[in-house]
């Protein structure tokens, strides 16, 4: 594995934990302890993180990596997000849904449902829900706006704007973070204006977590708790004390 894609998934792990164990750096990376330590030391000279004892934390809230890094992170406990997202839709309905890794593998999911509107500003979902293999037929609307390199999504006020034409039944929104007390979050506030977009004209929406996002809160709010109907996280969050007080909050909080 060449370093840089070793330090981008040491700084995954860091964005989304804020605290990270050697042991678990090594085997996430699978490579030996002297090789996290050189790349440990290297980050620690870039300022991107500060050694403790067993391991590291964060030192400020950094961006999320390039989302080809995060495709690699949790990938099955996403991909059961996913699975259990589906079930809470019905064929026919007009979905918005935000760019992520999670929101990736929902659009593989998805194309065994029958005639979905998906409204989004991904180009992963849009590509993948028109596939030529798939033998359901949806209708796909990508939004338009700038391209971001890093999340292969388009952003802007014209984003923002064409969201507002639209009325769906379903919002399904991949955070950053997500607390009992401020609710669903993102680190860029040009994600965070296209989420808020998608909560603010949908009927109903859902927030497809992975355990490590629960507890987090980054830097820009863009759903209350209040304004979430459903939670779907892994089972990695049923014993976290964070869990607990979202499923108080929420009309409906699954673990997949």
């Amino acid at each position: 594995m060449l370093e840089e894609t070793r330090l981008h998934r040491i700084r995954a792990l860091l964005s989304t934990l804020n605290r990270v164990s050697t042991e678990k750096i090594i085997q996430h990376l699978g490579v030996s302890r002297e090789t996290v330590r050189r790349d440990i030391l290297k980050l620690e000279s870039m300022g991107a993180l500060r050694r403790v004892h067993g391991g590291i934390v964060a030192t400020s809230l950094e961006p999320e990596p390039p989302l080809s890094v995060r495709n690699t992170v949790r990938e099955k406990e996403k991909l059961d997000i996913a699975r259990a997202a589906v079930q809470q839709l019905s064929a026919g309905q007009t979905l918005f849904i935000d760019a992520g890794s999670t929101t990736a593998l929902l659009a593989d999911e998805l194309l065994s449902m029958p005639g979905m509107t998906v409204i989004t500003n991904s180009l992963n979902v849009a590509l993948k829900l028109t596939t030529a293999e798939s033998t359901m037929h949806h209708e796909v609307i990508l939004l338009g706006g700038h391209m971001g390199p890093s999340m292969q999504a388009t952003r802007g006020d014209l984003t923002v704007s064409e969201i507002q034409r639209y009325r769906a039944d379903v919002a399904l929104l991949s955070p950053v973070g997500i607390t009992s007390a401020s609710g669903a979050s993102s680190f860029a506030h040009h994600e965070a204006a296209i989420a808020r977009a998608m909560v603010t004209n949908a009927k109903t929406r859902i927030i497809l977590a992975d355990n490590s996002k629960i507890g987090i809160t980054s830097r820009v709010i863009y759903a209350t708790p209040q304004e979430i109907d459903i939670i779907i996280t892994d089972a990695g969050s049923a014993a976290k004390p964070e869990w607990q007080l979202l499923q108080a909050q929420c009309a409906h909080a699954i673990v997949a």
